[in-house]
């Protein structure tokens, strides 16, 4: 990160350690910040265009009319006190105000935020202002707080002129911040940016393509996405290829409303989209409905849990969980397992000879019954290529063993012989004898160059030969794809060099076992904090 942003990002968390004395977690001032931020952003646009007398050209970013005369951005700095405090919650609150429909899945357990219930957007009737404000309420109920956060802080900066790079990585780091600071906040959607930005180079976006992630959490690959494309074809790049960015050649899908908003402001805050245009990132659930709009490029990492389920209340009161299958035309089979509906779902996004990229856990591989037929269909119906098998402890929520699986949509998805679309299957295994932590040993580019120059030519002067150069060796392996379609399991649990099975108690070290121990614990009980939150039970801390 670059010198100015870094001093950005330390200036701003430093003040969240102050505001966690008012008990205002580090996801909490996160939010507030980016709806302090968008507000200042919206008065440097309001000036900007002060001298345009033409009003189809002036571009008015909060509403108009005399109820909001003086209010926004200006108005805040000439408050202090309690008058600050009442004005902020109420602008907050009158911006969040607008026609919502009852959603169908408005009470989803998985992933819900029970303060902020799912809107189903109406895309025509949305505005990345009414993203952001959706249901905003004020959680600094410091007002001395507030103003110094309002005049010592943000409005020191200038938002709207600052580079990308300045605005845009201090927010992302601020995330990442954020996600290491409470693993029940942000760390629930964080997906490392090394391995993303990993991913990316091996997909090799261009300005042609349109690029989704259907779980999008804060954008992190949306961005690396666009990052990638204006850092190979930014000189060459017309106005209207930058122009389709913000029209919608990239966009995502969250289910969360207080994520979606983070995903939204950061996008905005690295030139992405339009304050007062449509919305890139759409608020709903991407697995209720079959996709009306589809993509070349793919790129995900679906919520960890295994199962899709709903929070009902019984008449007696009681509170549990029932399980949910999405019943969907295009899905090849109907089961709970959200990983394996959001493998449906993918597939189905993609345009005819689309790419895609989705970090899933390992029961995805083996799982039997309807798994396998998922998997079976997955490779007979599209191009299964190439799969990484992750490391352990690169992600927040403990315990977490997971693959990035790279497959292309088949011009002709089954040829007339039966022939699955997958041909070979090439398995890099990077988790054997690896084993990383966030902090003190975390992940680092260098440990992914080997897998992208073997596997996808990343570096190589040419890297449209790369597959066929593919050579089978150490820790990268190839599976003839229509021997895996033949077998009953069609288990993809394969290409480790040692597997966890074949890694006795005998042959692993203290060290290893300890190690091995502890995350499956951490794991355990990321599962139980999960259902317990479902259920509005409270878990006692862990003691140290």
């Amino acid at each position: 990160m670059k010198q100015e942003a870094r001093r950005l990002v330390d200036r701003l968390w430093n003040y969240c350690n102050v505001l966690r004395d008012d008990g205002v977690s580090s996801l909490d001032y996160l939010e507030q910040l980016s709806f302090l931020v968008f507000l200042k952003m919206a008065a440097e646009i309001e000036q900007a265009n002060k001298d345009i007398t033409d009003e189809a050209k002036h571009r008015h970013v909060l509403p108009e009319g005399e109820h909001w005369k003086d209010r926004g951005w200006p108005g805040l700095l000439d408050l202090s006190g309690k008058k600050l405090e009442e004005s902020y919650s109420q602008l907050l609150a009158d911006l969040g105000k607008r026609e919502e429909s009852e959603a169908e899945n408005a009470d989803l357990g998985d992933g819900e935020d029970e303060d902020y219930p799912v809107p189903d957007q109406e895309e025509d009737n949305e505005t990345t202002l009414s993203l952001i404000f959706f249901r905003a309420r004020n959680r600094l109920q410091n007002p001395v707080n507030l103003r110094r956060l309002i005049v010592d802080l943000i409005d020191k900066e200038e938002w709207l002129t600052a580079s990308k790079d300045i605005k845009g990585d201090a927010y992302e780091a601020l995330i990442a911040r954020s996600a290491a600071d409470t693993k029940a906040g942000a760390g629930q959607y964080f997906t490392p940016r090394v391995l993303i930005e990993s991913i990316v180079r091996c997909m090799r976006p261009t300005p042609d393509d349109t690029i989704t992630d259907p779980a999008c959490g804060t954008g992190g690959f949306l961005l690396a996405a666009h990052d990638y494309i204006v850092r190979e074809y930014g000189a060459e790049m017309s106005t209207e290829d930058f122009e389709r960015f913000d029209q919608g050649a990239i966009w995502g899908t969250e289910l969360v409303p207080t994520t979606a908003r983070l995903a939204a402001m950061n996008l905005l805050l690295h030139n992405i989209g339009r304050a007062d245009g449509k919305p890139l990132i759409k608020v709903t659930d991407a697995l209720a409905k079959v996709p009306e709009k589809r993509a070349s490029i793919v790129l995900a990492n679906p919520p960890f849990g295994k199962k899709s389920s709903i929070v009902v209340s019984n008449a007696d009161g009681k509170v549990s969980r029932e399980d949910m299958a999405y019943y969907r035309r295009d899905f090849w089979e109907t089961t709970t397992n959200k990983q394996l509906n959001f493998v449906q779902h993918i597939a189905n996004l993609l345009t005819d000879n689309g790419r895609a990229a989705v970090i899933l856990p390992d029961n995805v591989l083996f799982e039997g019954g309807r798994g396998a037929s998922i998997r079976r269909e997955l490779l007979t119906r599209y191009n299964l290529h190439t799969m990484l098998r992750l490391p352990d402890g690169i992600f927040y929520a403990g315990g977490v063993k997971a693959n990035v699986l790279f497959f292309d949509a088949a011009p002709a998805r089954r040829s007339e012989d039966d022939t699955p679309a997958t041909g070979q299957l090439w398995v890099y295994d990077l988790r054997t004898d690896n084993r990383f932590t966030l902090k003190q040993n975390p992940l680092l580019p260098e440990h992914l160059a080997d897998f992208e120059k073997r596997a996808f030519g990343v570096g190589e002067e040419d890297p449209d030969g790369a597959f066929a150069r593919r050579k089978a060796s150490g820790r990268l392996q190839v599976v003839d794809g229509a021997k895996l379609v033949a077998t009953k399991d069609v288990d993809l649990d394969i290409g480790l060099i040692e597997t966890e099975r074949e890694r006795t108690a005998e042959t692993r070290t203290p060290a290893e076992l300890t190690l091995a121990l502890a995350e499956d614990l951490r794991g355990a009980f990321s599962e139980l904090d999960a259902l317990a939150k479902d259920l509005g039970i409270e878990l006692p801390p862990l003691t140290k």
